[in-house]
């Protein structure tokens, strides 16, 4: 490692013992063996959030994410790209600026979802996504050029040399070969050229599909991100922001060849589709363009008019030479003519599972299956249903088939039809693929009383207790199912009544007599509040709900019973009496005939027959008053 390092400060990129005591000093006290990484956290919005790591990293030797392995040293051009600002739809082909400033759009979807992640758990990292794209550049040409699937792992490992101490440093295996087949010696791994022992510390699952791959864009770019924000560094200071650089690889030629792409992306940039990327050409461990490592005398000139055979050359000693290139194959991508959507009826009840999956066949102009290409499902408008993870839209990758099936889907509370698009990410200009989704309305065919006593109120108060319901279909429960309750006059008719039993009062003081309700977890359905009319009579509660479940209830409203007074007592009045006359006396007075019968006040006994002129009674007083007077 020291050595490599050395090496690699005596090629110019900087010079001088002092400097590179400097640097060495400054990347080992910034190296990640001193430093745990803080917890992983996904907060991209569209999938689901990484599980990450929260170990710490091994420290004792200050080493650097890569190992100090080679890296691209292509510079971008001088003249900065003049790009606006990103689109918000991938463009092919190349329009919107210099080659050198296209990105591949999965891996810069995976730099800028990086960035949203940190963002949100260490703002002040103020991690900017240029930089990942700056260190993506410079260790793998952006994935070699965004050779990756939908998921964002590259179609194969991108390996750095075998780390055996030959030229570079030595690393003895720390994986038992799982990331970099190496049982020996260790490897960097990925397009961001982690070593195994550092991924094992920071690796991370930026895209949530439960797994830590180095190889994968969306994982390796969430990993970067945390190991240059470690130590708690603010990447808006100069300071910070190079030794977060020097952190990952130990050479000040690093950090300028890095710095000068994270400059030129800041300027601009622009997506293209996956595997069209511009594959850079200089290394760190290979010689300049022209430049010979051993230059040797130039061979004799052939004879003329004979052409002069030609043999390989061997490589001198100690020379590396890459690898013999080939024609760039077509990116699935860009072979794709159209998308055409699946046949299968998507329909669930809401916040049910749909029971076939949104799927679209990727074809070719000649009509035939294109397998690897990424398609993008996006559930559209304001739809609320969601695939696996609770995920808007999600990106998969065609089979062999072409056939690019989407997770998944759950209907959410919102009914009614909306569209699912289908579009391969970088192809703005190839049509989408829509597929319709419908969700119904939850449904009970039968709707059974709770409870069986009589609903009587008098007119004007309330109904006693609550009236509920059970509601089931296909005789199980049917929970979150809506019932309307009407107040009708009719058992033949839901009309709502005019002057019958209400729920409650509008704003305007009128009546209520429809109301829905909701069944709860259990399928219980219950009407709290009833309020008798001013009508006495015999009304008819109606619930309905979808899928056909009636209940129809008999509600009665009685006239208010009069109140009960106690019986009164007339006074008592006594009969009425006769007291009898007293006897007539014989006047003596000589004036006064003499009398035989009574005065005309008679007694109650006196009857009104005329009585006998002489009565016992009366003789003697009538032969006393017929007596002459003395006086006569």
């Amino acid at each position: 490692m020291a050595a490599q390092f050395g090496r690699r400060l005596r090629r110019g990129a900087t010079s001088g013992a002092i400097v590179a005591a400097a640097v060495a000093a400054l990347a080992a006290s910034q190296g990640p063996g001193a430093i745990s990484p803080p917890p992983a956290d996904n907060l991209s919005g569209d999938r689901a959030i990484g599980t990450g790591d929260a170990t710490t990293p091994p420290g004792g030797d200050g080493g650097s994410a890569t190992g100090d392995s080679p890296y691209y040293t292509d510079l971008p051009p001088l003249n900065p790209p003049n790009v606006t600002g990103l689109p918000l739809q991938p463009q092919t082909p190349i329009v919107t600026g210099p080659a050198a400033a296209g990105i591949p759009a999965t891996v810069l979807d995976a730099y800028r979802r990086a960035e949203q992640s940190i963002r949100a758990s260490d703002p002040a990292c103020n991690l900017p996504w240029q930089l990942l794209a700056g260190i993506g550049k410079v260790e793998s040409g952006q994935a070699s050029g965004g050779r990756v699937d939908g998921n964002g792992t590259t179609y194969t490992k991108i390996l750095g040399p075998v780390l055996n101490g030959a030229g570079f440093a030595r690393i003895t295996d720390t994986d038992g070969g799982l990331h970099d087949g190496d049982r020996v010696h260790d490897r960097a791994v990925g397009p961001m050229q982690f070593i195994p022992s550092t991924w094992a510390s920071w690796g991370q699952d930026g895209n949530g599909d439960g797994k830590k791959d180095p190889n994968n864009i969306y994982d390796a770019a969430q990993a970067a991100g945390m190991y240059l924000c470690a130590g708690d560094r603010n990447l808006a200071i100069k300071a910070d922001l190079d030794r977060a650089i020097l952190s990952y690889n130990r050479s000040t030629e690093y950090l300028n060849t890095v710095l000068s792409w994270f400059d030129y992306y800041k300027r601009g940039t622009h997506t293209i589709p996956d595997g069209t990327g511009q594959l850079p050409v200089d290394r760190s461990d290979r010689p300049r363009p022209g430049v010979p490592l051993n230059p040797t005398p130039a061979p004799p000139s052939p004879t003329p008019g004979r052409p002069s055979p030609t043999t390989p050359s061997k490589p001198a000693p100690g020379e590396t030479r890459p690898p013999a290139t080939k024609p760039p194959e077509v990116p699935a991508t860009l072979k794709v003519a159209s998308l055409k959507a699946g046949t299968a009826k998507l329909t669930a009840t809401a916040g049910g599972a749909f029971a076939e999956t949104a799927a679209v066949t990727a074809l070719d102009a000649a009509g035939r299956p294109v397998a690897g290409v990424s398609v993008l499902f996006e559930i559209t408008g304001t739809a609320d249903s969601r695939f696996a993870g609770g995920a808007a839209k999600v990106t998969v990758t065609s089979d062999a088939k072409g056939l690019a099936k989407a997770p998944a889907l759950t209907a959410g509370e919102k009914t009614g039809d909306f569209t699912i698009r289908a579009t391969v990410p970088g192809r703005a200009n190839l049509p989408a693929a829509e597929l319709r989704a419908t969700v119904d309305v939850r449904k009970a065919d039968a709707l059974t009383r709770l409870g069986d006593g009589a609903l009587t109120a008098e007119t004007g108060a309330a109904y006693q207790g609550a009236i509920q319901a059970e509601a089931r279909l296909d005789g199980a429960l049917a929970p979150g199912v809506d019932v309307t309750a009407v107040v009708s006059d009719s058992e033949t008719s839901s009309e709502a009544s005019a002057d019958g039993p209400f729920f409650k009062k509008d704003a305007a003081g009128n009546p209520v007599r429809t109301q829905v309700l909701q069944a709860d977890d259990k399928g219980v359905v219950s009407l709290d509040a009833l309020v008798a009319g001013a009508k006495a009579g015999t009304y008819v509660l109606w619930l309905t709900a979808p899928g056909g479940g009636t209940l129809k209830l008999t509600l009665t409203v009685t006239e208010p019973t009069p109140p009960t007074t106690p019986p009164t007592t007339p006074p008592t009045t006594p009969p009425a009496t006769t007291e009898p006359s007293p006897e007539p006396t014989a006047s003596k007075s000589p004036s006064t005939a003499p009398t035989t019968a009574p005065t005309a006040t008679a007694s109650p006994s006196a009857s009104a027959a005329p009585s006998p002129s002489a009565s016992p009674s009366a003789s003697p007083s009538a032969k006393t008053s017929a007596s002459p007077s003395p006086s006569a």
